[in-house]
Order: structure tokens, then sequence, then C-alpha cells
């Protein structure tokens, strides 16, 4: 097993800082919020006995670089980037909004050869309410203004439908100074969304890549129903609950990866 650490360069001429562990079949590895290099760096390890894994720092965070201005297309195009550096195609694991992330670069054709997302973040019935248009707006005049902790502490509550008082909690405990430092790619996540995050459900079903989606039996109604509304919305999808498990599976890859190796292999 050989692990590298090094950069591509995106079409903007951003370096995307990324860790290859393992050899053969390459799989790139999709984080969400909050997340960088190191939060899919258990689930790589897992997977590296059998297949070569990504694990990168999408741009704004770690050791990557970020552009002037933010479009979903420029994280697009480092996923291309990733791809073409890796032989030319790749399978792709998202979780949460890096699932979104996924998706749409399956949507625009990427050499992709098997798509596997986490809980999607869509809002597909009315079991929570949708987060605001307006909130990449909101995120960055906080964020602008130096007020990390109440821009994590609002993507939290809207974004992702945590309850107020469990917010609240999370300021004191250790992975708040995570989620502050990374607070400035909030309003990329929500971008990737798209406002109120509807399911684009005639998008989905122009992807032609074998598609899995999963979810963990433990997670909020919202985020099993959106999961399933994908495997419904993308042609020959199948769907897969994994018991025990919430939307924090990254914590526990050793429940990921008898279902990837199956999928991807």
């Amino acid at each position: 097993m050989t692990t590298a650490f090094q950069t591509v360069t995106s079409a903007d001429g951003t370096a995307i800082a990324f860790e290859a562990v393992g050899g053969g079949r390459p799989v790139i590895l999709v984080g969400g919020a909050f997340n960088d290099c190191s939060t899919v760096a258990g689930l790589a390890a897992a997977l590296a006995p059998d297949f070569t894994a990504v694990a990168y720092d999408r741009r704004g965070r770690g050791d990557s670089g970020d552009g002037e201005s933010y479009a979903v297309e420029r994280e697009i195009e480092d996923i291309a980037a990733l791809i073409k550096h890796v032989g030319g195609s790749a399978a792709v694991f998202g979780h949460s909004s890096g699932a979104i992330l996924a998706v749409e670069a399956a949507r625009t054709g990427l050499p992709i050869d098997r798509l596997a997302v986490y809980e999607p973040p869509y809002v597909v019935d009315d079991s929570r309410e949708r987060p605001g248009a307006d909130l990449a707006e909101r995120l960055r005049v906080l964020i602008g203004q130096g007020r990390r902790d109440d821009a994590a502490a609002l993507f939290l509550t809207e974004a992702v439908d945590v309850p107020a008082e469990m917010v609240a909690g999370m300021r004191s405990a250790p992975v708040w100074d995570r989620f502050t430092g990374l607070a400035h790619t909030l309003p990329y996540d929500v971008t990737i969304c798209g406002p109120g995050n509807v399911l684009p459900a005639d998008g989905l079903a122009t992807i032609t890549v074998p598609t899995l989606a999963i979810d963990g039996a433990l997670s909020p109604g919202w985020a099993l129903a959106a999961t399933r509304a994908v495997a419904d919305a993308v042609p020959g999808a199948r769907h897969l609950t994994l018991e025990g498990q919430d939307h924090g599976v990254l914590h526990h890859p050793d429940a990921l990866r008898p279902v990837l190796l199956d999928f991807f292999a």
C-alpha cells in the first residue's frame, strides 16, 4: 500500500491538495460541510486495501487554494482535475452536501464510472422547513463581520435542521473549533445545495452512471426521504439503508467499507 500527498491544478489555476492511499481502481471521496481531507481519511484507509482512495481538501479548506469568487462549476472542475490525475476515470463517493456536489459532477458528464452518495440533503417533504433562499448571503455577511461562531450556528440550525439547544451545547465541544475554522466555506455548501435544497428530479433523471444512494437508519426522517428520492429519480439507482448508522457515518468507515467494496467492485 502506498500513500502520496500531492496537489493538482484546477482549471482556474487553483491548487487542490489531496492524499492518495492504496492501489487499484481510483475512488474520489467528496466531503460535505465542515469537512476537509482529514474527515474522509478514515474511509480512505478502509478502502485502501482494494482501491486507490483519494481524500482531498475541497477548495478553501486545508492545504487547497481558493478562487477569487465561488461557483459550483469550479468545484466540479476540481473533481475533474483529480479524475484526470488518477487516470481519466474514477468512482466517486460523496457525503452530505458533498453528495450533492458528486451528483452535480455526474450530471455534467465527468468520467465517473460509479457514483455512491450518502444522505444528500435535499428537502423533499414537509417534515422540516427549507433553508431560506438567502441563507448563503446571510452567512457571507456574518463571516465578513468576523462572526464565525454565529455563521456556524446559523448553518447548523437552518441548513442542517439541528435544534438550537443542541447547537448551543456544541459551542463548548472540541469540534466547534473545526466548525468555526471552516465557516468561510459554508456559503459554498449552501450554494451547492441550491435555494431551498430542492431536489432536481429532471436533472437526476439524466444521470446514466450506476448509482447507489445510502442512508442511515438512525438519521432524521427528512434525510431518509431525500435519499430514497434520489434513488427513485436516477434511472436504475439502488437504495440501501445502513442499520445502526446516522449522518455521522464517516466516523464509522468500517460500516461503509463492505457496501462500497461491493458496489465499486
